[in-house]
């Protein structure tokens, strides 16, 4: 497992990881921000008026309402990004992180706004009469790059799996596991058989469940969250300057959170942010290419609220819960992961000024220290021997093991600093804590106290297994395009098969995939829109012509 982890990282960090990434997403998002004269704030009103169908006409084509796919995409976007992905945005970058996943979310409003214009315009009906677009169709149909169209296609299908199905139900089923003690195979056995009764009857079925789903999850996790920051109404203000003080210099070191340079807060900010909205990736366009319109910068608009209600609101609302809980830099019992977990030769002392600015450099990979290998003597449970143990991002305390649920004595084998879990051998001890777990705990310091488990787990629940459903249509589109409408069934199976199998898989790998499958989607669609520009601004102008008939000025 670290060794595979070792391997998605080093191919992360030259792609999803990378700043040519970031800035390509960024720029392209600034550059659209500026080309179309600031769409995201212009067009607010327009969108919530054509969400609510006042410029619908009878006989436009699609499967569904403009709302039905506003939600049906808004609960592909709406999951674990909101929960477990700004928990590990600070986590890796602290409160300035933040701050770039905002950015992210303002300039990814014109970003989805041009890509779903352009996918519904090229959308196609397929031969069991729905209609199926996204960007392999304006790749194929309009630039006339089939290798690009094919490229898109296939790694819409991994994405489907790395940002719709392997982080859903991992996080379910680690907060299901904390929160109510349920073993995380039976957490994904039930959930895997319930999301395959629901994606077996297609996006008409999808849309139906989700437009039902996403407003109930989105009020229960919106007075959650109100009620943990009152609570805290004292930390308000302190955790919203912490978010822009640092914003340049990096996060510096503060309880058990040892410091966070500019880049990364920057990078992870962005990262997650992208994760949490996907405007760029090219997913929602999949989803509202099935909506009833004849015009396609109507759909445009529509698609132009998503990431302001998933990440300007959602995702604030999550980060100031956190901030404001001071859970983020609080150390707390965990089973550490192995992908979390390094030990170091010799011993260090965090309270040292000198010692804390060695991990921290290492941990930014600005430093090198000396990784612990060889037999590790182990007695009642308790590491002997002059080494440092660091689990995510932290100094590790009160560091015991067990095995077969026995306090262990004996010895452990150690490689280049990396522990082999897989023996049966289980650590446990005081650390941070990230993804869904830090935002389940921030939900306790409040008027709920235990109880605000409960609020994270019943939310990430329906809203983790919601984006599965509607990425199992987003990767099905893909799988069409490909093979033919026949190979979705075969599709569909593995997508079940692998929800089950990622419910026990390690975290820490689950998130790296996830990254490259977002950036390797990504790419060409960014570099297809920008390549279509003045086709888009066309598109816009005379939207605004017939908009203007048809109610009588904007």
């Amino acid at each position: 497992m670290n060794k595979l982890n070792e391997i998605l990282s080093l191919i992360d960090g030259y792609i999803g990881g990378s700043q040519w990434f970031v800035f390509l997403l960024l720029g392209t998002g600034l550059f659209f921000t500026f080309y179309l004269r600031f769409p995201q704030f212009r067009y607010l009103k327009s969108a919530f008026r054509i969400v609510r169908g006042k410029f619908d006409r009878e006989g436009d084509e699609g499967d569904t309402s403009h709302f039905q796919a506003l939600t049906t995409a808004l609960s592909g976007t709406v999951g674990t990004g909101n929960i477990a992905g700004v928990a590990l945005a600070i986590h890796l970058g602290g409160p300035a992180a933040l701050f770039w996943m905002l950015v992210t979310a303002l300039l990814g409003m014109t970003t989805k706004f041009v890509e779903v214009t352009l996918s519904h315009k090229y959308r196609e009906k397929t031969a069991d009469g729905t209609m199926a677009g996204g960007p392999m169709y304006y790749m194929k149909n309009r630039l006339n790059m089939k290798w690009l169209a094919g490229l898109f296609a296939v790694a819409t299908i991994f994405s489907s799996f790395g940002t719709g199905n392997l982080p859903q139900i991992n996080s379910i089923a680690n907060s299901v596991h904390a929160t109510f003690g349920v073993n995380k195979v039976l957490t994904g056995a039930i959930l895997a058989v319930l999301l395959g009764f629901v994606i077996i009857g297609g996006i008409k079925r999808i849309a139906k469940v989700t437009s039902r789903l996403v407003p109930i999850m989105a009020v229960i996790y919106f007075v959650g969250a109100i009620a943990v920051i009152l609570f805290n109404y004292q930390n308000i203000i302190p955790s919203l300057v912490s978010v822009f003080s640092d914003l340049f210099t990096g996060t510096s070191a503060a309880g058990g959170f040892l410091g966070a340079s500019f880049a990364f807060a920057f990078n992870r900010g962005v990262n997650r942010g992208l994760f949490s909205n996907e405007a760029g990736q090219g997913s929602a366009p999949i989803a509202h290419a099935a909506a009833r319109a004849h015009e396609p910068v109507s759909e445009g608009l529509v698609a132009l609220l998503e990431p302001f209600i998933d990440t300007i609101i959602i995702c604030m609302l999550t980060g100031l819960v956190i901030l404001s809980s001071g859970v983020w830099t609080e150390k707390m019992d965990n089973q550490f992961q192995a992908a979390d977990l390094e030990i170091l030769a010799g011993s260090y002392d965090e309270a040292k000024a000198v010692d804390r600015d060695q991990i921290a450099d290492f941990l930014l990979g600005k430093g090198e220290l000396p990784l612990y290998s060889g037999e590790l003597q182990v007695v009642d449970g308790k590491l002997q021997g002059d080494v440092t143990v660091l689990h995510a991002r932290s100094v590790a305390d009160d560091v015991r093991v067990s095995m077969d649920g026995k306090t262990y004595s004996g010895m452990l084998t150690v490689t280049d600093g990396h522990i082999p879990l897989d023996n049966g051998a289980v650590i446990i001890g005081k650390s941070l804590i990230h993804s869904a777990p830090l935002t389940t705990e921030a939900f306790t310091k409040s008027w709920f106290g235990d109880y605000g488990r409960y609020i994270v787990a019943v939310g990430l629940l329906l809203f983790a297994f919601s984006t599965a459903i509607s990425w199992s249509y987003y990767g099905g589109r893909a799988v069409t395009f490909l093979f033919g409408i026949k190979g979705e069934i075969y599709y569909r199976i593995v997508y079940v098969v692998c929800f089950f199998f990622a419910s026990f898989m390690d975290t820490t790998i689950i998130w790296t995939f996830s990254g490259i499958t977002i950036a390797m989607m990504t790419i060409p669609n960014l570099i297809g829109i920008l390549m279509l520009r003045k086709e888009m601004k066309s598109e816009v102008n005379a939207f605004w012509r017939e908009y203007s008939d048809f109610f009588g000025g904007k």
